[in-house]
């Protein structure tokens, strides 16, 4: 065996550099591996990730943004005075005898040019303006609502995927389980211990558990496809750790007055400005706006040019067919969003409670599920496993025992996943953060 100092000793120049370059070359190699996405592993997907990849894919956000940006630049327009009118005519032209259709042979024919402006009074140009600011804080209300209703569905399909994954992982378990105890019954039979019976059971048992495994397959297709629709081809990526589901954002002391702000009932309350806007615009209405015209007269050339000035009044001759009406339409539409919004604080508070109960005893189900349901099935199992071995049980307890056994965990495992999915639905009924930018 040579030694390394004597190797070092005898490496000549050619042979150091050679060695280096090697060391270099092989360096660079596995930056670019680690730094190729193809070649790195990929990342797990978090819950809190996914949500964040949805809000910034959305394009309802987008939506509301430019419905916000239409109805602030509206407000502007409707604060301003109405375009003034050009008019243009001729008066008085003769159409018989010798001056017929002539401009400039008799004393009343003028050739018209005048400019009419309507004169809308102050505080209805002001109303018409905050009418559509409310349109605007509407729209920004009804993206805090899509906002949340994004989070919560990519929660959702986030964990269908993830118990999905997790109930494939104990049916795998369970067939490799079953596969075994096809190979026991197989050596059995032929030992003259057995009988092809068993052989039939187990294999049944096993076609029973791969039917199932495809039946879960298909689960896990159809929540990445779910969850594709929020955050595109990232709902490929391995999914990471289970957040925290313990608690969730809402008080219960104070449901109430929380739920008073939810986003949908933001929507319903700025749907009653709107209401109360068109109101005070409808009781404005009820005084009329004057228009001002000024028109110059040009005559023949033997004959003086004249001015004309006029004003305009509407004549509210019927206000209380008309305009006293529209005032009470629009209060009773007041009325109306009002009462909406009120019902549907009391169908929120209604479903949100009853959410809260069923989450607080799935809660205590499935502390039970893991303190002795569960522990009690995989001992049930053990002890006819060795009750089988030791020749005092059949190959059918032991099939039954395992049947058993991966029912309870696929129950607990279901009454997980709606436990958590009725945590997703309390918890991110509101934005997170109040909401997103876009």
């Amino acid at each position: 065996m040579f030694s390394p100092h004597i190797m070092a000793s005898q490496m000549t120049p050619c042979s150091a550099v050679r060695s280096s370059r090697a060391v270099l070359l092989l360096v660079f190699a596995v930056s670019l591996v680690l730094g190729n996405p193809t070649f790195a592993a990929e990342t797990p997907l978090t819950l809190a990730e996914a949500q964040q990849r949805a809000i910034e894919r959305s394009r309802m956000l987008a939506a509301k943004d430019y419905a916000v940006q239409s109805s602030r630049e509206m407000s502007v327009a409707a604060g301003q005075l109405p375009d003034p009118v050009l008019k243009v005519g001729i008066d008085n032209l003769p159409i018989n005898g010798q001056d017929r259709f002539s401009l400039t042979r008799d004393f009343m024919t003028m050739r018209r040019v005048g400019v009419m402006q309507e004169l809308t009074r102050s505080d209805k140009r002001r109303l018409r303006a905050e009418r559509f600011e409310r349109e605007a804080e509407k729209s920004i209300a009804e993206k805090a609502a899509t906002a949340a209703t994004i989070e919560r569905e990519t929660a959702l399909a986030w964990l269908d995927r993830y118990y999905a994954e997790a109930m494939s992982a104990a049916v795998a378990e369970q067939i490799d389980q079953a596969k075994l105890e096809i190979q026991a019954a197989e050596s059995a039979y032929r030992a003259g211990r057995g009988n092809q019976a068993d052989i039939f059971s187990s294999r049944s048992a096993l076609a029973a558990l791969e039917d199932k495994a495809s039946d879960i397959d298909r689960r896990i297709g159809n929540a990445k496809i779910a969850l594709a629709r929020w955050i595109g081809d990232a709902a490929q990526q391995p999914l990471g750790a289970k957040p925290a589901v313990d608690t969730i954002r809402l008080n219960e002391a104070t449901l109430d007055t929380q739920l008073n702000h939810h986003p949908e009932l933001a929507v319903l309350a700025r749907q009653e400005d709107i209401a109360v806007a068109e109101a005070q615009l409808a009781r404005a209405n009820k005084k009329a706006d004057w228009s001002v015209e000024v028109a110059v007269q040009q005559r023949g050339p033997g004959y003086s040019d004249m001015v004309s000035i006029g004003l305009s009044v509407p004549l509210q001759w019927d206000q209380k067919n008309r305009q006293d009406r529209e005032l009470s339409s629009k209060l009773a539409q007041v009325e109306r969003a009002r009462a909406e919004r009120e019902d549907m604080l009391r169908a929120h508070v209604a479903e949100v409670r009853a959410m809260l109960n069923e989450w607080h005893t799935d809660r205590q189900r499935q502390t039970r599920y893991e303190k002795e349901l569960t522990p009690l099935a995989n001992s049930r199992t053990t002890a006819i496993v060795a009750a089988y071995r030791g020749g005092k049980a059949t190959l059918a307890d032991v099939i039954a025992a395992r049947r058993s056994e991966i029912e309870v965990r696929l129950q607990a495992l279901q009454l997980e996943q709606e436990t958590d999915r009725l945590w997703a639905q309390l918890n991110f009924l509101f934005p997170q953060n109040g909401g997103p930018g876009h």
